[in-house]
C-alpha cells in the first residue's frame, strides 16, 4: 500500500513540475492532491476563488456613488428647510412691522388710504385674521412635508440629522404662538374699532337728524331772523344731551357782568342756564337753580345765592356782576337790583381759555352732563362783558330803551351751537312782547 501511495505523490510532483516549467506565471496560485491511480492521469488543478483588481474597484465606485447620492439628498434637505425657516422669518418680520405701524399710527384716521406695507398682511382686520389663517395652515403643511421627507431618508437610509429637525420644531412652534398672539390683538383691536364705529354711527345720526330738522325751520321760513341776534336757544326738555355751545371761550378777567333774556316755568328748578369750565375747574363760573333751591351764583365752586325769581313761564331780563375785588357781586332782575354781596371768590382772576355750555351744568371741561341739573326753557342774548355795568346800562337793556352786545361774548347766531334732536334756534319776539308787563 506504501508503495501504492509513493508512486502516486511521485506522479503528481512530476506532472506538476512539468506545468510550472513549461507555462509562464499567470499570478494563479495552484494545489496539489492525491488521485487513485484509475483516476485521471491529466493532474487536474483546482484554482483558489479569482480576485480581480476590477471588480474591487467596481464595487468601492458603487458604494462611493452610494454615499454621494445621500449626502446630495441630505444638502437638498437642508436647503429646503434653510428656505422654509427663511421665509418663515420674513412673514414674522413682516407681521412685526405692521404692528409697529399700528401702534405709531394711532392718530390717523381708519377711513384714510394708505400704503399696504405689510407684503400679504392685509390691513383690515378680518382680512387679516384670514390670511394669517392660512399661513399657519402652510407652516402645517410644510412641517408634514418635511416630516414625510425624514421618513423618505430614513427608509432609504439616509439619516435626517436629529438637531436641526429639533431646531425646525422649536421655530415653528415660536411661530405659531406669535401667530396666535397677533390674531389675538388683531380681534381685540377688531372689537374697539367695533365699539368706535358704532358711537361714530350714533353721534352721525344725532347731527344728520339736526341738520334735517335745521332744514325743516329753514323750509317753514323759521330761521330768517330780523337780525343776527335776534333769535332764542329752545331746549324743550331735561335730558343730558339738548345744550347750545358758545364758539368763543374767555380771556382772563377780574371783573365781568353776565346778562340774558330767559323764559322757564320748570319745577323744581330751572336747571343751569349758564356754565363755565376751564381744565381744572368745571365750575370757574355756574348760573344754576337745582330742586327748591334759589338761583346759586358760583365762581371757582364758591357759592352765593341771589335773590331771583324766573320760574312763572315769562320773558325776564337778569344781569350778574362781579369783581375780584372783595368778591364784590350784584344781582339785577327786569332792571333792578335785587341784591348784594361780598367775599365771593375774592382777588381770584376769571382763567381763560375755557367752554360756555348754555343748559347744561359741566362736570368736566365740555361734558359729562347730568340730567338732573339740565336747564328747561328759552334763553336769547346772553352777552358777557369784562367789566362791571352801571345800573342806567342795566335798566336800558331791560325795558328794550337799549341793546348792548358783549365785548368778551356777543349773542350771535354765528356764535352758538345747538347740539341734541329737539334743541333749536329760533326767532325772538319783539323786546315789547318780552316785558313782564306785556
Amino acid at each position: 500500500m506504501f508503495p501504492l501511495w509513493y508512486g502516486s505523490l511521485w506522479l503528481c510532483a512530476l506532472c506538476c513540475g512539468r506545468l510550472a516549467r513549461g507555462q509562464p506565471d499567470d499570478g494563479k496560485r495552484y494545489i496539489c492532491r492525491a488521485v487513485p491511480l484509475s483516476g485521471d492521469a491529466s493532474c487536474p488543478v483546482t484554482l483558489l476563488p479569482e480576485l480581480s483588481a476590477g471588480s474591487q474597484e467596481e464595487e468601492l465606485r458603487n458604494t462611493v456613488m452610494q454615499l454621494r447620492e445621500t449626502i446630495l439628498q441630505q444638502k437638498e434637505t437642508i436647503s429646503k428647510q434653510l428656505g422654509a425657516i427663511n421665509e418663515l422669518t420674513t412673514k414674522l418680520s413682516l407681521c412685526a412691522s405692521a404692528s409697529d405701524d399700528r401702534k405709531y399710527d394711532k392718530g390717523s384716521s381708519w377711513g384714510k388710504d394708505k400704503q399696504n406695507t405689510m407684503g400679504d398682511v392685509p390691513r383690515d382686520p378680518n382680512d387679516t385674521i384670514d390670511s394669517l389663517g392660512k399661513t399657519m395652515q402652510g407652516l402645517k403643511d410644510r412641517l408634514e412635508n418635511l416630516e414625510q421627507q425624514q421618513m423618505r431618508a430614513n427608509i432609504s437610509g439616509a439619516a435626517f440629522p436629529s438637531e436641526l429637525r429639533d431646531l425646525l420644531q422649536r421655530r415653528l412652534g415660536e411661530l405659531e404662538n406669535q401667530l396666535l398672539k397677533k390674531v389675538s390683538n388683531l380681534e381685540e383691536e377688531k372689537s374697539m374699532l367695533s365699539n368706535a364705529t358704532a358711537a361714530y354711527r350714533l353721534k352721525t345720526e344725532n347731527t344728520l337728524n339736526a341738520l334735517v330738522e335745521r332744514i325743516s325751520e329753514l323750509e317753514k321760513g323759521g330761521g330768517d331772523f330780523k337780525s343776527p341776534e335776534q333769535f332764542k336757544l329752545s331746549l324743550p326738555q331735561r335730558t343730558n344731551y339738548l345744550y347750545g355751545r358758545i364758539t368763543k371761550s374767555l380771556p382772563e378777567m377780574y371783573a365781568f357782568t353776565l346778562c340774558m333774556w330767559i323764559k322757564s316755568s320748570a319745577s323744581p328748578g330751572i336747571g343751569t342756564p349758564f356754565s363755565y369750565g376751564v381744565p381744572g375747574q368745571a365750575n370757574e363760573i355756574v348760573l344754576i337753580e337745582w330742586g327748591n333751591n334759589p338761583i346759586e351764583l358760583l365762581i371757582n365752586d364758591k357759592v352765593a345765592q341771589l335773590p331771583i325769581e324766573v320760574r312763572d313761564g315769562k320773558w325776564h331780563h337778569i344781569c350778574i356782576a362781579w369783581t375780584t375785588r372783595d368778591g364784590q357781586w350784584d344781582a339785577y332782575q327786569d332792571g333792578e337790583k335785587l341784591g348784594t354781596g361780598d367775599n365771593l371768590a375774592a382777588w381770584h382772576p376769571i382763567k381763560p381759555g375755557g367752554v360756555i355750555i348754555l343748559g347744561q351744568e359741566q362736570d368736566v371741561v365740555g361734558g359729562r352732563f347730568d340730567a338732573g341739573q339740565a336747564f328747561v326753557g328759552e334763553l336769547s342774548q346772553v352777552n358777557v362783558w369784562d367789566r362791571v355795568l352801571r345800573p342806567a346800562e342795566v335798566r336800558a337793556m331791560a325795558n328794550c330803551s337799549a341793546y348792548m352786545a358783549g365785548n368778551v361774548v356777543s349773542w350771535l347766531a354765528s356764535n352758538v351751537e345747538v347740539f341734541g334732536r329737539g334743541a333749536f334756534k329760533r326767532p325772538l319776539e319783539m323786546c315789547q312782547e318780552r316785558l313782564p308787563n306785556a
